[in-house]
């Protein structure tokens, strides 16, 4: 079994230590690709040196909401350069956060309009960070336009997702789906047309069910395949087959 995990911050501080070991272990499990989204331009570099390291690493550029005191106007211009110079497999992780206090609407706005135009301009795929403002998103890519992609770690109604597949977007699955509280997300997965579902760990974060409350990693995605598996009563390779086909499709990999 092959598992594509669309969403893993392999970057990240907390995999310093042991990376090589976390991608052994991704590699052992049958998750053999990774799709690993920046959050923001200081990161690119160590991202690029990360998907470096191994077969089936394969970044993507952006600048994430959550991280808005970083970010600089003129950022969007090195990103059209990194870009043009680097092609990665998507734009992201961008988008809008409604949840956090403290980080200003407008600016927000402002960034995830810019990438979304920046991706429509180098025909990528955008990877989006969707909290609280999934009908912000939605307005904002109909806008744009011309876009396709993933709502990572989808927190949305079947009527969202429904519009999200019109528009050409898939959505993210990951470890909120373990938990038992989650049985509004549970139903909408069983429901979704499978050809809209990507599997991710978001790791280090989001653990699942398993790990409450550790540090996540791509190994994990195995989980994450078995849970949605039940919820739709199909074997996990049949999950695993189809997921990682649209991965595939969406993000033109190999």
């Amino acid at each position: 079994m092959s598992l594509i995990d669309s969403h893993c911050h392999l970057d990240a501080d907390e995999f310093d230590h042991d990376r090589a070991q976390v991608i052994a272990r991704a590699q052992a499990a049958g998750v053999r690709t990774q799709v690993v989204p920046a959050v923001t331009a200081a990161s690119w570099p160590k991202l690029r040196e990360t998907c470096q390291l191994a077969d089936g690493l394969y970044p993507a550029y952006g600048l994430h909401p959550m991280f808005l005191d970083q970010h600089r106007p003129e950022h969007l211009d090195q990103l059209r350069e990194w870009i043009a110079r680097e092609q990665p497999c998507a734009v992201g992780e961008c988008g809008l956060d409604f949840f956090v206090e403290g980080l200003d609407a407008e600016q927000q706005q402002f960034y995830f309009d810019g990438q979304l135009r920046i991706a429509r301009e180098f025909d990528l795929p955008v990877i989006v960070h969707a909290r609280r403002a999934v009908d912000a998103v939605i307005a904002a890519i109909k806008q744009v336009g011309g876009l396709r992609g993933v709502i990572h770690s989808f927190p949305g109604s079947p009527e969202q997702a429904a519009q999200l597949h019109k528009l050409g977007f898939l959505v993210g699955l990951g470890g909120p789906l373990t938990y038992d509280r989650a049985q509004r997300l549970q139903r909408l997965v069983a429901q979704l047309p499978l050809e809209q579902l990507l599997l991710e760990t978001d790791a280090p974060d989001q653990p699942d069910a398993g790990i409450r409350g550790e540090r996540n990693e791509p190994a994990r995605l195995t989980v994450i395949a078995e849970t949605v598996a039940k919820l739709r009563g199909e074997t996990v390779e049949a999950i695993a087959d189809q997921t990682s086909a649209n991965a595939r499709r969406l993000f033109a990999l190999p």
